[in-house]
């Protein structure tokens, strides 16, 4: 009998357990938020984020300036309502990138800043690029922390997301260790929260008592009128705000990121006798802005008015000036809820304001004549003026305006109206001079469908303006003009109200630089404008050049806005 061979028992097979990078962690959890894009300028410390990107369909912008990165986190944050990121490396990147978080933090605007750091296992050791970032961030920030873990990466990220949306919006900021980025751990041990599992909405209505309150003072009142701040734009409240206005006949005024809310020419919509309205109205309601510098801390309101404040932090209610009413909430809902519990009456007040909504379009009817000769100057050197209304004149309702200057920006905030919501982007209340680039990046890359028109002081385009460069890279095209008088003009307008004319020039005069040509040598359009006849033609070629551009004006150094003669730092 022939013995058979016993079977050989096949070798076990150990699998070895999935694992993940920090960098790529980074990433899952930008995907989870939504986030599609980060601005970012490369260095040693964040490569693995990088890399963790490009897995996960997250696209990489590189800038040439820190700040830009930053600044344009910023901006997309405020085009698309989803939260911006920008990824810089330790030290002199994260310092770079402070203004853009600082900016992002007075504007509430929700944005994560992620700065490298040198490795845990040489805290404390003096290793490259060494900073104590989050001392430093934590005041300008709603959240600022080191990941302790690699374990903890993507956790703490989504931990970051979720303090930029509580109260008012704004910055947060993670720095991440070298070793914690590039180290590698089992999928199972690390926390990846779920897209849309760890977030709560923060929507609030508003106390419904205070609701019922308003909607009486509103029926009852012979002369209110509102002003719509930017968090009427931050809570996509446009239709609401509309709604009220219109169904219940209330003038409204609107700043910020609120410009645009309603269309010029609406008969409800008016800019230019606010000050007349403050004083004389009975009703004044303030929705989504402080009494901060811009409102005169509050004390530009009627002291005989009733004063309702709508705002989506609670510590900006009733600040700087004592108020009749406070609302904390979501102005999207507050507002159509105001305007639902006032249209349940037998009569909502709507038709006796007739009167009230015809004797300020006189007024605002006078302010514009008397300001529309400035408006049509043909005088050499170029009056501001009449370089705002041709910009004015030559948006389309897809125009994205950004504004980014001194005095050139505040002749412009008195006559350049949006056509439509969120289609004006300013610095906000920082008065950061360098975002028009940056926002510029922002807007067209978020937008590629809408026209991008940037007006410039040629100071405030000096800071950032390399990257304009960066626009011509990824082929953004877009209108830019400089408001050129080669001088901080509106420095220099109250150098010489403090000091007089033979110290008027102190610090605050530039080159006369011909910023066409900068534009040309970076492979964009440019031209030179010196006369007022010239600027619509040029914008159009500009327009139609498919590139980005500048427009040099060259426009009197000797004009000043009348916003910048009223500062009260120079009185």
């Amino acid at each position: 009998m022939t013995k058979t061979a016993p079977e050989s028992t096949p070798p076990l097979t150990v699998r070895e357990p999935e694992v993940i990078s920090g960098g790529h962690l980074v990433a899952k959890a930008l995907k989870a938020e939504g986030v599609d894009v980060i601005f970012t300028l490369c260095g040693g410390h964040i490569i693995d984020i990088y890399d963790g990107c490009v897995d996960e369909g997250i696209e990489v912008v590189d800038v040439r300036h820190e700040q830009v990165a930053a600044h344009a986190a910023d901006g997309y944050a405020r085009i698309t309502g989803k939260p911006g990121c920008a990824v810089v490396t330790a030290g002199p990147g994260t310092t770079d990138a402070v203004t853009g978080i600082a900016n992002a933090f007075r504007a509430e605007s929700p944005m994560l800043l992620i700065g490298g750091q040198g490795a845990l296992s040489q805290h404390k050791m003096g290793s490259l690029q060494d900073l104590p970032h989050v001392d430093m961030i934590t005041p300008i920030s709603k959240f600022a922390a080191t990941v302790p873990s690699t374990e903890r990466v993507a956790d703490i990220v989504s931990m970051a997301f979720r303090e930029c949306y509580h109260g008012a919006p704004g910055p947060s900021f993670l720095e991440i260790p070298r070793d914690i980025l590039d180290a590698s751990v089992p999928v199972e041990k690390a926390r990846i929260p779920k897209a849309g599992a760890y977030r709560a909405s923060t929507r609030q209505a508003g106390d419904p008592e205070a609701i019922e309150k308003l909607a009486d003072l509103l029926v009852n009142a012979s002369k209110p009128c509102i002003l719509l701040g930017s968090q009427v734009w931050t809570t996509r409240a446009t239709d609401s705000a509309i709604d009220l206005v219109r169904g219940l006949n209330v003038p409204a005024y609107m700043n910020g990121a609120g410009r645009g809310t309603l269309p010029p020419g609406d008969p409800h919509h008016f800019q230019l006798s606010r000050r007349y309205a403050f004083t004389n109205a009975d009703l004044i309601i303030i929705v989504g802005t402080p009494f901060d510098f811009r409102m005169g801390y509050g004390k530009r309101l009627s002291p005989n008015a009733t004063v309702v404040q709508i705002d989506l932090d609670y510590r900006t209610v009733g600040k700087n000036r004592d108020i009749d009413l406070g609302i904390v909430g979501d102005a999207d809902l507050v507002l159509s809820s105001v305007f639902q519990a006032a249209s349940g009456r037998v009569s909502n007040g709507a038709a006796s304001r007739k009167a009230w909504l015809e004797e300020l379009r006189a007024v605002e009817t006078q302010a514009y004549e008397k300001r529309l000769p400035r408006q049509l100057s043909d005088s050499e050197p170029i009056d501001p003026y009449r370089l705002v209304h041709e910009i004015n004149e030559f948006l389309t309702e897809d125009s994205i305006y950004i504004g980014d200057g001194g005095d050139i920006v505040t002749f412009s905030g008195q006559v350049v109206q949006p056509k439509s919501p969120g289609h004006w982007m300013d610095p906000g209340p920082l008065g950061t001079l360098g975002v028009g680039v940056p926002f510029v990046l922002a807007a067209k890359y978020a937008r590629p469908d809408k026209e991008v028109v940037a007006l410039f002081g040629d100071g405030a385009f000096s800071l950032t303006g390399w990257d304009f460069e960066t626009l011509v890279r990824y082929n953004l095209p877009f209108v830019g003009i400089v408001g050129n008088n080669s001088s901080m003009n509106q420095i220099r307008y109250g150098q010489i109200q403090k000091y007089g004319e033979d110290r008027g020039r102190v610090g605050n005069t530039l080159g006369d630089v011909r910023y066409s040509e900068f534009a040309k040598m970076l492979g964009g359009y440019g031209e030179e404008v010196h006369s007022p006849a010239e600027i619509r033609p040029a914008l159009e070629r500009a327009r139609e050049s498919g590139k980005p551009s500048l427009i040099n004006v060259w426009v009197d150094p000797e004009v000043y806005a009348p916003g910048t003669m009223n500062q009260t730092m120079y009185k």
